[in-house]
């Protein structure tokens, strides 16, 4: 039987030129995020199974990429139920693996620490465009900062990199889960019910208004209360300024200090902000991840009428690693959208060094080959990426295909 040559459904091979601007894209990133003082780590690929399934990740904890134990801990016939065969996941997102690294090894950590990673994660996902089963995360995150200039300086750092990768006129989406229960406990929900009326609210944007009206009178919920609440929006979007309107109206049910922390936030990005994009106040935006406490936030981006990455505060799930609680937030970037999106504008990627094609004709002496190398060590030198390869036969369809490859410069050695 013939073995497979393509890979695994939800996984791609990457080719050289998506190589080449997802190297670009990671150095942006790495190089703006350094210089807002986030420092880079790594964590494992694989996480113990029980830290992935804490439901903290939402839906995702439905998507584990479970690992089989192995060896003589592995014993199938007197397996009875999944925590006998299964001990590692591999990470569905790249935040539950830094916050068991945080507890693992703080007391080697600045406080508060910023921390840049970047790396592949897996989720067992119905592959579609810009979504796959393996990809890269890009996460930044501060630990130990327990006032808002966590969420300041994490929108700065992120709404910086993606314009200098190259995009405009894209939007940061911002709410607050405390604003999120407030509203549902104006309206009459119960509190218990919260979580459904969110996962509802979700869906907004794919159903409107009357699909989520539809969605919670059949999840049983009182018309008046449904209505109450689908009235807080519409209040919104008729209010100059729709976070001070639902902080007013949901005066009794709303923390002290909730509206004030989000519009410092609001307003000092606004102030200081270095790209072209628009900050939005959203009270539709969820996100599905169970670990959020506070502010929520989002990327959206016209290109793709879709998220690009997101992020919040996630105050109480170190604790669960150590017993206290630590101040957490972060921001994620959607890498392969980006990447997908740069691809389809056929981004020619700026300073790049000059390529150049050394091509040497079969039989060419070896002495001399020894001379033609060192030539092209002594261009790289210079900056130049040099490739030495031998002549095809076919010389012509050779420099076709290194042209499209990005080569501008040829030079022969014939064997005479």
């Amino acid at each position: 039987m013939a073995l497979a040559k393509k890979p695994v459904n939800g996984m791609k091979d990457i080719l050289p030129e998506e190589m080449q601007i997802r190297d670009y894209v990671q150095g942006v990133i790495k190089d703006t995020y350094r210089s807002f003082g986030f420092t880079p780590i790594e964590t494992p690929c694989m996480e113990n199974i029980g830290n992935l399934s804490s439901k903290q990740g939402g839906e995702n904890e439905k998507l584990i990429f479970k690992v089989l134990k192995r060896g003589e801990k592995l014993k199938l016939e007197e397996a009875k139920e999944e925590a006998d065969v299964v001990d590692f996941g591999m990470r569905y997102d790249l935040t539950v693996p830094l916050a068991r690294f945080y507890s693992n090894n703080a007391n080697n950590l600045p406080a508060p620490f910023k921390a840049l990673q970047m790396g592949n994660v897996w989720r067992a996902d119905r592959p579609q465009r810009g979504r796959y089963r393996q990809f890269m995360q890009c996460d930044i995150d501060i630990l130990g900062e327990p006032s808002n200039l966590a969420e300041i300086e994490l929108i700065l750092a992120t709404t910086t990199t993606i314009g200098r990768i190259g995009f405009e006129n894209f939007e940061i989406h911002i709410n607050e889960r405390r604003i999120l229960k407030a509203m549902a406990l104006y309206s009459g929900f119960a509190e218990e019910s919260f979580d459904t009326v969110c996962i509802i609210l979700d869906k907004m944007d794919k159903i409107g208004k009357e699909g989520v009206a539809e969605e919670l009178e059949k999840e049983g919920f009182e018309k008046d209360a449904i209505d109450k609440y689908l009235g807080l929006f519409d209040g919104v979007e008729n209010a100059e300024n729709g976070l001070k309107y639902l902080a007013d109206t949901l005066a009794d049910h709303l923390e002290e200090g909730v509206y004030e922390n989000l519009q410092e936030i609001i307003d000092a990005v606004e102030v200081t902000k270095t790209a072209k994009f628009d900050l939005v106040f959203d009270p539709t935006l969820v996100r599905g991840m169970g670990y959020y406490t506070g502010t929520i936030f989002e990327i959206v981006m016209p290109e793709l009428g879709a998220a690009c990455g997101g992020g919040g505060r996630y105050d109480k799930m170190i604790g669960r690693f150590t017993g206290n609680d630590v101040p957490a937030c972060g921001f994620s970037i959607g890498f392969e959208r980006i990447v997908l999106l740069l691809m389809e504008s056929h981004l020619q990627i700026p300073t790049q060094p000059t390529k150049k094609a050394y091509l040497i004709e079969k039989g060419y002496p070896a002495d001399k080959l020894v001379e033609v190398i060192g030539k092209a060590q002594a261009e790289r030198a210079e900056g130049k990426q040099v490739l030495v390869v031998r002549m095809n036969k076919n010389k012509k369809f050779q420099k076709e295909k290194l042209t499209a490859e990005g080569y501008e410069e040829f030079e022969e050695f014939f064997n005479r």
